[in-house]
């Protein structure tokens, strides 16, 4: 069946509809990354966006058992230049097809993917529908809302859940992570380092988090705008200054508010796995997986206690922050990144440091 993108400018693209034929509207946004399409598929991160995969064939080794991000796909839709029909890889369990439809989600295949980013970058991310040829008739009667301000809301865990390590006997933290929209990789990473890990709703009061007698802290990636979620940066402050506490992605931004600073949005936001980020304090350059359309305004630091220590290469924008006392830090892109890259996965030994390094503190608040 043929489908057609409406872009809120005006501008169409015609090409196959793939997975569950249907209408569907979001926020049309870039991915970079020459694999990584399933993980893509189930990053929370992606809720409420038409997702474009830059690469220019999707799908040749299928969708596995192994590698997703979490329960079910979040994006609103998928489009991509080239479908392959016929996966080839021994993991492989689905084709790309038959994930989206068993998600119900509505994909585009068969378009200049190359022209459209081209769009994206001088324009920027903005709103469009995917639908059926036959609504074509419609097009004009199409209205662009706003989207959804509540998407942390919609897909935060609503209650509390641990997860122990299978090495049980190398257990040696407990990591508490308030769920904006995590990444199971994220509960991977902490796990391989002996980490037990309960996941909690992202409006967490201090009091119940006390509770929890947490030895460190992770505010994790998610969707959407931070200022969303302004009214939680108090509660989210007297987290962070009670525990060792590091944010990532989301995480990193609703950080930056609860102690003072301001976000923006970006022209299109970063989102893929070969950013260059800079480490201020060394002068190394890594490598980074990012998603976020979202970031820091420098000047916002200026009048609080935290300070830049990484920034993006290519654009200069902050790409992590530290308190100057607090035992806190945190970073924009993804260390906890698969298929990747991991050239920063030695993000969270420095959190285990930290915590290490502040363990009479944390004892003070929850003895154990």
């Amino acid at each position: 069946m043929q489908g057609m993108l409406v872009l809120e400018n005006g501008v169409v693209f015609e090409g196959r509809l793939i997975g569950d034929l249907k209408q569907t509207y979001g926020e049309v946004v870039f991915n970079t990354s020459m694999t990584g399409y399933q993980e893509t598929l189930t990053d929370p991160s992606y809720a409420g966006q038409i997702v474009i995969m830059t690469y220019p064939l999707i799908g040749n080794y299928g969708i596995n058992a192994d590698d997703f991000e979490s329960h079910r796909s979040h994006v609103s839709g998928f489009i991509v230049g080239e479908l392959c029909p016929t996966p080839s890889n021994f993991r492989s369990v689905f084709t790309v097809e038959e994930y989206l439809k068993s998600q119900g989600v509505v994909g585009l295949a068969d378009i200049d993917t190359r022209h459209l980013v081209r769009i994206i970058r001088e324009h920027g991310a903005m709103k469009a529908y995917i639908i059926p040829k036959s609504l074509e008739c419609n097009i004009k009667l199409l209205e662009f809302p706003e989207l959804s301000k509540n998407l942390v809301a919609s897909i935060s865990r609503k209650t509390r859940a641990t997860y122990e390590p299978s090495n049980v006997k190398n257990q040696n933290n407990h990591i508490v992570i308030y769920d904006f929209g995590l990444k199971q990789s994220l509960i991977r990473s902490l796990h391989a380092l002996g980490c037990r890990v309960t996941v909690v709703p992202y409006n967490m009061t201090v009091d119940e988090l006390v509770k929890l007698c947490p030895d460190g802290v992770l505010f994790s990636n998610g969707p959407g705008d931070p200022m969303n979620l302004i009214d939680i940066a108090p509660e989210l402050r007297k987290v962070a200054e009670l525990f060792p506490t590091i944010g990532i992605c989301y995480g990193h931004q609703m950080l930056a508010l609860a102690f003072g600073m301001t976000t923006r949005k970006m022209h299109y936001g970063h989102r893929g796995g070969n950013h260059p980020v800079k480490d201020l304090r060394t002068g190394k350059v890594y490598i980074t997986s990012q998603n976020h359309g979202y970031v820091i305004e420098p000047e916002s630091l200026d009048s609080t206690e935290m300070i830049v220590t990484h920034v993006n290469v290519n654009d200069g924008t902050v790409e992590g922050i530290r308190h100057k006392s607090l035992p806190v830090f945190s970073v924009q892109y993804h260390p906890e990144a698969c298929p990747g890259p991991k050239d920063t996965l030695f993000f969270f030994e420095d959190f285990i440091r930290m915590i290490n390094h502040n363990r009479e503190r944390c004892e003070a608040i929850c003895p154990k």
